[in-house]
């Protein structure tokens, strides 16, 4: 479990459900949107968890909070990134082929 801070708002990833890192808040500007689970009061006064503890919410930011969630989100430290951008010739090669010569020749 970790906690990250934008702005004046904290905030438990093991809570975040998804991140949009490019696109548009409800308002029409580029931003990052959060993706985040509330537990529900109930969760609170029950020992066995059930169906229905959790309302998502998402949270937007836009400006100096969204490039440094883009950035926190980006780093290859703190998300596995399946299908990287770049043309990395060790993560996309063709098979290799074994041309065996013929003795002498």
């Amino acid at each position: 479990m970790a906690f990250i801070k934008v702005e004046d708002v904290v905030i438990n990833t093991s809570y975040i459900a998804a991140v949009r890192l490019k696109g548009q808040t409800r308002s029409g500007e580029s931003g990052v949107s959060l993706l985040v689970a509330v537990p529900t009061a109930s969760l609170l006064q029950q020992d066995v968890p059930s169906p229905g503890l959790y309302h998502y919410e998402w949270l937007e930011f836009t400006g100096e909070a969204a490039k440094a969630l883009q950035d926190f989100f980006s780093s290859f430290n703190n998300v596995i990134d399946l299908l990287p951008k770049r043309n990395d010739p060790m993560l996309i090669s063709p098979p290799h082929q074994y041309v065996r010569e013929s003795p002498g020749g």
